[in-house]
């Protein structure tokens, strides 16, 4: 049980730190290009993933055939699905981007898990996720913008939906392969060629940046989302998922626009209303409910 509850907790804790990453990112998007900004964050982790892999494993290799399938998940993984939400924000609102993206991610996973996984689906995960679900979208369409399904819309709010399934699959695609090899290693690897990826599309970004004006808080802004919001957060959520499952771990993404809301509020005073906080308790209630079942069979 304790176990059960310390993965709970961060898959808790990963989510929070990401939606609190909005935040922190929106301070230096007058000073970096997205995809820039995006390949900094995982770029400047792969050392940190190496090095720990070293320390902890003893070795940093994988075989070849592996190797391939890191290299596709770290494609569509990391450089698609970066890509993907940055033009979805561009194309649509961020509350249809934020409501296509987040709140299916965690539908998809259960329908597509039977093709990777043994992973069973209970009723209690599919009420708590339904009433979770209810609560994310109370949050989202509640806030200033609401949900805008206008035909200029259009191309953004596929594209947010595309990056859900593509996000699903991807996660189902690494738990298969933590049956033999561990998070940090799986992690590793899948970010290295997800930043690898992303290089190309940055080579005209590099001289837009005002280098010398630069100050401390956007060094530690960028550590933030390297040290916290990649290494960090990546090592723990995939450890937490491996146990848990991936349909019950993605329910827990449902904490980001929370904590996004959250980050909001205390950086840049945007107002919280009263929907939003119950559609907060809501989501609680629902996660609450999905943890505490006694029985999990994830294979």
């Amino acid at each position: 049980m304790q176990n059960k509850l310390f993965n709970y907790m961060g898959l808790v804790l990963v989510a929070a730190i990401w939606g609190m990453n909005f935040g922190f990112s929106r301070m230096e998007m007058a000073n970096f290009d997205p995809r820039l900004f995006a390949f900094l964050r995982f770029g400047l982790a792969v050392p940190f993933f190496f090095i720990l892999l070293r320390l902890k494993e003893g070795s940093v290799g994988i075989p070849f055939k592996v190797a391939l399938q890191l290299m596709f998940i770290g494609f569509f993984g990391i450089t698609v699905l970066e890509n993907l939400t940055m033009y979805a924000i561009k194309y649509t609102s961020l509350a249809n981007a934020s409501l296509l993206n987040v709140a299916p991610w965690p539908i998809f996973t259960a329908l597509f898990a039977p093709f990777f996984t043994k992973e069973s689906i209970s009723r209690r995960v599919m009420v708590g996720g339904g009433v979770a679900m209810v609560g994310v979208c109370l949050i989202i369409l509640t806030g200033g913008e609401g949900l805008d399904m206008s035909s200029g819309h259009m191309v953004g709010n596929l594209l947010a939906l595309s990056a859900s399934i593509i996000g699903a699959l991807y996660n189902l695609s690494c738990m298969r392969l933590m049956r033999q090899y561990s998070a940090l290693r799986i992690s590793t690897w899948f970010i290295a060629f997800g930043a690898l990826f992303m290089f190309p599309l940055t080579l005209s970004s590099w001289g837009k940046v005002a280098w010398s004006g630069l100050d401390a808080s956007d060094y530690l802004v960028l550590g933030y989302n390297v040290i916290f919001a990649t290494v960090v957060a990546f090592i723990i959520w995939n450890a937490c998922m491996h146990h848990v499952g991936a349909a019950r771990s993605n329910f827990f993404r449902y904490v980001v626009p929370a904590a996004a809301v959250a980050a909001g509020y205390m950086m840049f005073g945007e107002a919280i209303t009263l929907w939003q906080i119950a559609g907060a308790l809501f989501m609680a209630a629902g996660l609450i409910w999905i943890s505490m079942e006694r029985k999990l069979t994830v294979q």
